[in-house]
């Protein structure tokens, strides 16, 4: 579908629709979709991330998906990252891009209101082997973590239709 390959970034809160966004486009598109959360809970298990310092572990999650994403642009081929992104994450994984031909395309979700946005992430389960849930305390510390993106990206907000915005991104990438 797309006439390059190319790296699709999503990135955002907990409980802004990233990975229901990832998933929808990586089938439409026929590509895999690299989950973060789904390769720290693949090595959590083995109790190597106890004990680990918070920036220690991000630089565990940025290197496990940039390694995944050089296989497939050395294949040739396209993905999706589903993560949480800063722009040194971003920066560096376009220059992966840049080295293989592809382009690379970042879209932020987010949830312009606060109380649909707290209703996603109550109760919600996402059941990744490995993994802990997380609650609205977690987002609330995300949130004061993670500074906003300064890199060119399209935003997505989760009060759309998920379907609406599959369309969007598809559009944004395809223009």
């Amino acid at each position: 579908m797309w006439d390059q390959p190319t790296v699709l970034v999503i990135t955002g809160l907990p409980g802004t629709g990233k990975s229901t966004l990832a998933e929808s486009i990586a089938k439409l598109v026929g590509v895999p979709a690299f989950s973060g959360d789904w390769l720290l809970g693949a090595i959590a298990p083995s109790d190597v991330l106890n004990g680990v310092e918070r920036p220690v572990v991000r630089g565990i999650y940025e290197r496990l998906l940039s390694s995944l994403l050089t296989r497939q642009l050395m294949l040739g081929q396209s993905a999706v990252l589903d993560c949480i992104a800063t722009d040194d994450f971003i920066e560096g994984w376009s220059a992966i891009a840049d080295q293989y031909g592809a382009r690379l395309v970042t879209v932020e979700c987010v949830c312009s209101d606060e109380t649909l946005h707290r209703s996603r992430i109550d109760g919600r389960r996402r059941n990744i082997p490995g993994w802990h849930e997380i609650d609205w305390t977690h987002v609330e510390y995300m949130k004061s973590e993670i500074q906003p993106l300064q890199v060119p990206h399209l935003r997505i907000d989760a009060i759309v239709r998920a379907d609406i915005n599959v369309s969007t991104v598809l559009h944004h990438i395809t223009r």
